[in-house]
């Protein structure tokens, strides 16, 4: 399962005082991969250092793609165990484990959490496709259900939007060091530019549509977005066994 804070539920955010602040990309992704696996893979939480490192240096659900070894990731663990974000976990076992702190230190609930690790993970995204993504540790039914929980992280000054509201409407978290969120800013203003452009000059088509178009239930968006999260799903599996492999050598070493 997903471990809440020490005396907290994991939805009870009454009496947490968060204490987050901008962190480095690499800090960032090891904090969302302690996360992503205490709520997808549990058996396998608190991680190991290696199995942190695999896990953050997998193809899928990352942007950017990271080639991390076990002293980055060491380092950053020491960054952010400074900050109360993670801790080591005191046991019996020979191989050191982390976990994380991230209800108290965000100061959110298990469906915010999910959100934020998605973006945490893969950055600035549309709210389709961080619906589908965080779905998969969080149960969201559709954008509309997603809503209000980007509200609440927006009042938390969790997220932001990157692009105006509507259509496509792309957002990101906030823990961005000032000169990235420049960047990113400006890269999807560009993006929003060139597509308003494109719109413009496409001509609107007025033929009636085939009667396989009208049975149709999904908008190509929504099938590219499936498609991608079966990709995911299996590049996941075969990152799974990696690590189920990795944890009995270490286990049995």
């Amino acid at each position: 399962m997903d471990h809440a804070p020490a005396g907290h539920a994991p939805h009870d955010t009454e009496a947490k005082h968060p204490r987050w602040q901008p962190i480095p990309a690499i800090d960032r992704r090891v904090f969302g991969v302690l996360v992503e696996k205490a709520k997808t893979t549990p058996e396998a939480y608190p991680m190991s250092l290696n199995a942190i490192a695999v896990a953050s240096s997998q193809k899928n659900n990352r942007s950017p793609l990271m080639q991390l070894e076990p002293e980055d990731v060491q380092e950053s663990l020491d960054r952010l165990r400074k900050l109360g974000a993670v801790a080591e976990v005191q046991g019996g076992g020979r191989v050191p484990r982390f976990r994380h702190y991230a209800y108290d230190w965000l100061g959110v609930d298990k469906v915010e959490l999910a959100v934020m690790t998605e973006l945490l993970l893969r950055g600035a995204q549309t709210e389709g496709e961080l619906r589908g993504r965080a779905a998969r540790m969080e149960p969201i039914a559709d954008v509309a259900a997603l809503r209000p929980v980007l509200n609440s992280l927006k009042a938390k000054n969790l997220i932001l939007s990157i692009t105006p509201e509507g259509r496509g409407h792309v957002v990101s978290h906030a823990l961005y060091e000032a000169r990235e969120l420049e960047k990113i800013k400006a890269e999807h203003e560009g993006f929003a530019a060139a597509e308003i452009r494109s719109e413009s000059t496409t001509p609107i088509r007025t033929a009636e549509p085939s009667a396989g178009a009208h049975a149709a239930t999904s908008s190509p968006d929504e099938v590219a977005l499936l498609r991608e999260e079966i990709r995911d799903l299996r590049r996941e599996l075969d990152e799974l066994r990696t690590e189920v492999r990795d944890l009995r050598h270490e286990l049995g070493t």
